[in-house]
């Protein structure tokens, strides 16, 4: 993939086997490099010739070994490390970072980042344990390994950089001041968590939908009209009303459970708040530390990224909601009062214990769930002798969505077998919209005639989910990274 723009597709170039920088591109790299230089004088620039944080005030004799300090004084974290995939995500967005006119990095720089993403190079890159204002900490650890320090990860395995890096790189002035401002560590792990939360909306649509056909539930409720002006409500209804068309209404059924009812809207709720993640991702702002923009240094607040985290806060909180509706809704399925079948799904109620323990695990999935709800961004606590007094915590949030996501797979996973495991159990062949789903389903999940351990198949399902197995909701989920 040729980048021929500092606004490059990040999707593709995450897929891409191989990058090269367009000449022209560089070239301009390059002039904006010039105007930096020749605009660094003797007056103070913070991170150039100054300490950084409480030390701003503090000039600097050798701002050139200056910029060497930055990446490794910081470097205090420790595994849990990033995943491979998300380290390349976070040094994509780094190279957009440094593609910016107002980063003013070299083409060296540039250049060397590049040769890096071509090989596979991915430095060690702490997860957990970040309380700086910004990313300072991580970013340190993924940069200092240009300089042949530090840590990176050989098919897993920790190596000393200095194993596998033939020639280091000497960042030049202000180069490493810009290696670790901004917060790409939270945009990568935001792009990574979107991929799995459509991918949750499309097989908790179908989830719903299989409760709703299994079940014989009233299907007036699912009337797109009903939706009024929210066209995102109106869209999941009109999925949900398409997949289940055809099913056939049980007579004694006057009202099905809550939990079947207002899938659909739980469902709306955490596509809007998807979208407005998507949303603040997407928008560009200088993330650069000071920034050179109209000609001067400017101190910016890129590192902050308190929206990225609040936002994953709140879809982390719809998915809660949502797996407290799938949970409820698995119940019920279970009950004979309800589906009208044989107790706990299983052919000889009794004997067998059929999928109660099922929903036990869903239950336990859902629990841990609820853990994550408290929000990430909140708990600013003084560090750097008070000059840093507030943290946006934006990382924080992206690793309890990241689990979050992992939670509620499982519990889909959980509720889809049951769903299959009901209309195996119920006469007739279902809604026509649904048998391919419930053929793949089978496929991977057959139906339990006898108990055994399901552990197993819930990993195959959940995996199948999260690799974008096509269970025949109509809706893939949008592209995008894969999970790491």
């Amino acid at each position: 993939m040729r980048l021929s723009t500092k606004d490059f597709d990040l999707d593709s170039a995450f897929e891409a086997e191989f990058l090269e920088i367009d000449p022209a591109l560089l070239a301009r790299v390059g002039e904006n490099r010039a105007r930096v230089l020749s605009a660094l004088t003797d007056r103070p620039v913070y991170g150039v010739n100054t300490g950084m944080g409480r030390l701003a005030g503090v000039a600097l004799d050798t701002p050139e070994a200056h910029q060497r300090n930055l990446l490794i004084g910081r470097a205090v974290g420790g595994p849990p490390w990033l995943s491979a995939g998300e380290v390349r995500r976070l040094l994509l967005v780094r190279l957009r970072d440094l593609l910016a006119p107002e980063a003013g990095a070299s083409p060296e720089l540039v250049t060397f980042l590049v040769d890096r993403l071509n090989e596979g190079f991915t430095p060690a890159v702490p997860r957990t344990g970040l309380g700086s204002a910004g990313e300072i900490i991580p970013l340190a650890h993924a940069f200092q390994t240009f300089l042949g320090i530090g840590t990176v990860l050989v098919d897993g395995v920790e190596t000393p950089a200095s194993e596998v890096l033939a020639k280091p790189y000497e960042p030049g002035l202000k180069e490493g001041a810009t290696l670790i401002q901004g917060s790409p560590l939270a945009e990568t792990l935001a792009a990574f968590a979107l991929v799995e939360v459509r991918r949750l909306v499309s097989s908790q649509t179908l989830a719903a939908a299989i409760a709703i056909d299994v079940l014989g539930a009233p299907q007036a409720v699912y009337r797109p009209s009903l939706a009024g002006d929210d066209q995102v409500l109106r869209t999941v209804l009109l999925e949900v009303s398409g997949l289940i068309r055809g099913s056939v209404e049980r007579p004694e059924v006057v009202q099905a459970p809550v939990s079947v009812r207002v899938a659909p809207r739980a469902i709306a709720h955490l596509t809007r708040v998807a979208d407005e993640l998507d949303e603040a991702l997407r928008r560009s702002m200088p993330t650069d530390s000071p920034s050179f923009l109209d000609g001067e240094f400017v101190s910016t607040t890129g590192f902050h990224a308190v929206e990225l985290g609040l936002r994953m806060d709140a879809v982390t909180a719809a998915l809660v909601h949502l797996g407290e509706v799938s949970v409820q809704r698995m119940h019920r399925l279970l009950d004979e009062r309800f589906s009208g079948l044989p107790a706990q799904l299983t052919p000889t109620p009794g004997p067998q214990a059929g999928l109660v323990p099922l929903h036990k695990r869903a239950a336990g999935e859902l629990h841990a769930l609820r853990r994550l709800a408290t929000p990430a961004t909140v708990g600013s606590a003084d560090t750097s002798a008070g000059q840093e007094d507030v943290q946006a915590f934006a990382w924080a949030a992206g690793n309890q969505l990241r689990d979050a996501c992992a939670r509620m797979s499982a519990i889909t996973a959980c509720e889809l077998i049951a769903g299959s495991q009901a209309r195996w159990l119920a006469s007739g062949e279902g809604a026509p919209g649904l048998r391919a789903a419930y053929g793949r389903l089978r496929t991977l999940v057959p139906p339990v005639v006898a108990d055994r351990s399901l552990g197993p198949e819930v990993t195959t399902l959940v995996s199948a989910l999260r690799n974008g197995f096509p269970l025949g909701t109509g809706s893939p989920a949008r592209a995008g990274s894969p999970p790491g």
